[in-house]
């Protein structure tokens, strides 16, 4: 049987190369691919010197691709080493896709290697494939990685693959964060309006008492002559004045300090447990959002709970995945009493309830989910419900905000406008009283 030296790719895109019988040419790359390789060249042995050549060079070097020499890297500074939740979505739903069409895992990741464009996880796919490679499970391999892969992640593909249904808990994956990344997207819709509006307003004000406000006031000393002004004219001349102090030299600097401090001390608030706490309940019982941040926080609690228990991870450690991803304190604090009940093998109803941050609703819809042995269901149903109270929230307060905003710029811009004009209104009676004496 001939035989024919052959120069290929694996599916690490590492150049190989050998010799191999077949019948025919097309019989060899028939195997070649067979085996998991992409033949570059094929060539009868004995017609190819070329060919015999970079098989002998190929194969000195053990079957790997010839040392390419290049650029020395450079010192990257500030490298990104995280990518954005729609990023690492897409590409869920794509594995999945692909494992579900029945290509294996390594191939699937060589796959969305070749064509995955953002740098960070293109690099992170082939640091996956290699680990893989080298005989490492997937979910040991994305642990490596925590900055892309948290452990809710982590541990549902571990599950996947301990129960032989990768393909259904990537799949439940990507549903999960699309789902997530929905009611996510739209309380931040929400609550960008105020914020975007009252940024403008601000804007309008602070330019108003800065330029305009004191233009106003030198005319009035000029053309009022020290008269008395209206109480409302001297307490926006105040103001202005205050403004001016603070954006304009000598008190710049002084306000960018104190903004600096305001800052850190965010920071520093936020970084530790009581001050973190202290923010969340604050937003919970805040006015038209906290019904919102509530809603949207039940509604993250009761899919990733009931995502992971589906999915096969034991209810414990589902539990503590879901303190760990809760995005809230409260949240994370009434999680975190669950799991000391179900661990003394007491009902997670009670805990829940004494939190005081679930509704009646939920409470009892897990009771009746925990005793019919439904729970993860009835958890996912409740995710469903409080999906639809998202948006019905989202809704209602974009619809209260615009008038309130709307009211708001006009008694900010109205205000400084009455003020102004009415000493102008004083001034051109002055006008007019002189005119007519004159005359």
């Amino acid at each position: 049987m001939p035989r024919f030296n052959y120069v290929a790719l694996d599916q690490r895109g590492q150049e190989s190369a050998g010799v191999i019988e077949a019948s025919s040419s097309n019989d060899a790359v028939g195997q070649l691919r067979g085996a998991g390789y992409f033949p570059t060249s094929v060539v009868e042995e004995g017609k190819g010197k070329a060919v015999a050549k970079t098989t002998k060079a190929v194969a000195k070097k053990g079957g790997n691709a010839p040392a390419v020499k290049g650029k020395k890297p450079g010192i990257v500074l500030f490298e990104k080493k995280t990518i954005k939740s729609k990023t690492l979505m897409i590409f869920t739903r794509q594995l999945a896709t692909l494992i579900d069409a029945g290509l294996p895992l390594l191939r699937s990741l060589t796959v969305l290697a070749k064509q995955e464009r953002d740098p960070v996880l293109h690099k992170t796919i082939h640091a996956l494939a290699d680990a893989v490679q080298g005989g490492s499970t997937f979910s040991e391999s994305m642990a490596q990685h925590p900055l892309i892969f948290n452990k809710l992640y982590i541990n549902m593909v571990k599950a996947g693959e301990l129960g032989g249904v990768l393909e259904l808990v990537l799949n439940r994956l990507a549903e999960f964060q699309e789902k997530a990344q929905k009611v996510k997207n739209k309380v931040i819709s929400a609550m960008a309006y105020p914020v975007i509006v009252l940024i403008i307003a601000m804007l309008i004000m602070v330019f108003l008492m800065a330029f305009i406000v004191p233009k106003f006031e030198q005319i009035f000393n000029e053309m009022l002559e020290g008269a008395k002004l209206p109480w409302i004219t001297r307490a926006v001349i105040a103001a202005s004045d205050v403004v001016k102090g603070m954006f304009m030299p000598p008190y710049l600097w002084l306000t960018l300090v104190v903004l600096g401090a305001v800052v850190v001390g965010y920071k520093l608030l936020t970084g530790s447990e009581g001050g973190r706490r202290f923010i969340d309940r604050v937003a919970l019982a805040m006015p038209l959002f906290g019904d919102l941040l509530r809603k949207g926080a039940i509604s993250r609690f009761s899919r990733t709970l009931g995502t992971l228990v589906t999915s096969g991870v034991p209810i414990l450690q589902a539990l503590n995945i879901t303190r760990d991803t809760a995005g809230n304190v409260v949240i994370a604090e009434a999680v975190s009493k669950v799991h000391d009940a179900v661990k003394e093998g007491e009902s997670i109803v009670q805990p829940l309830e004494a939190s005081g941050v679930f509704p009646p609703m939920v409470i009892s819809m897990v009771d009746v989910g925990e005793e019919t042995g439904q729970l993860p269901e009835m958890l996912l149903k409740i995710a469903e419900v409080y999906d639809d109270e998202v948006d019905n929230a989202v809704e209602g307060l974009t619809s209260l905000l615009e008038p309130i905003m709307i009211v708001l710029l006009a008694l900010i811009v109205g205000t400084i406008v009455i003020a102004l004009f009415m000493p102008l209104i004083s001034i051109i009676q002055k006008m007019g009283n002189q005119s007519s004496g004159g005359g």
